[in-house]
């Protein structure tokens, strides 16, 4: 409801069709498609006696989720590149951030993370699957879907950590580096006013960046992650050496 009455707020009032709010709206689409993905499927699975779901369906959620969380990484780029602009460069942001460029990087969030996440989608979904295939997640997850194939593909595995570790240290870097930017031309200001003004707009994008990618360290860069994928391993590796004997 509330990325809805952002993004309705966006498109209904014209004094809101500037750069930063059309991509704020066009941000609070991407996050209302991103949760559908995952969400009613979650809630059907609790009120149901069934826990199951198709390959395909499995597939088509795994692809769905990672390319639009590949587009909120490349949003929140495109998000924090206007704000750079407006802040720093403000005489020239007119003259820069146009029409041509505002459309331009829209289509570029909304379609990047689907093409870039079709690699390692397409080598996933050719692995052999057998067995009793069971996930203990609620979503389909890359490591738990790679865990199922037997036997191991260690090049499957390598791509797929290759993009997301260009994905992720790639817009983790851009984020911070036009940030420490902004916090910089935000210091030198003379006014207090614009000093506030500069910190206040750049506060909640700030807090979903530190959200969105806290929760993408903890879920696939922290310990417990990592221990979590040797456990899983170890069980598979034993199940597909029991099938083959």
């Amino acid at each position: 409801m509330g990325n809805t009455a952002i993004a309705c707020a966006a498109q209904r009032d014209h004094c809101f069709h500037t750069p930063m709010y059309i991509f704020l709206g066009n941000f609070s689409l991407l996050e209302i498609c991103y949760l559908t993905t995952t969400v009613p499927n979650l809630l059907a699975n609790v009120l149901s006696t069934t826990k199951s779901i198709s390959f395909v369906r499995c597939f088509a959620q795994f692809y769905f989720f990672f390319s639009f969380g590949y587009d909120e990484g490349f949003y929140l780029c495109i998000v924090v590149f206007d704000r750079y602009l407006a802040i720093c460069r403000p005489l020239h942001y007119p003259h820069i951030m146009t029409r041509q460029l505002c459309t331009s990087l829209l289509v570029f969030g909304w379609s990047c993370g689907f093409i870039l996440f079709l690699t390692p989608f397409v080598f996933i979904s050719q692995l052999p699957y057998g067995g009793p295939n069971i996930i203990n997640h609620f979503v389909c997850d890359p490591v738990p879907l790679m865990m199922l194939s037997c036997p191991e593909d260690t090049t499957t595995q390598f791509i797929y950590s290759s993009f997301n570790a260009f994905f992720m240290i790639g817009t983790f870097i851009f984020i911070i580096c036009s940030y420490a930017l902004v916090i910089l031309a935000a210091v030198q200001m003379p006014s207090a006013a614009s000093k506030h003004k500069a910190f206040l707009t750049c506060a909640s994008h700030l807090a979903v960046f530190i959200l969105f990618y806290g929760s993408i360290m903890v879920m696939y860069v922290g310990p417990e992650s990592g221990r979590t994928v040797k456990m899983q391993k170890k069980l598979f590796v034993l199940f597909c050496d029991n099938t083959s004997m």
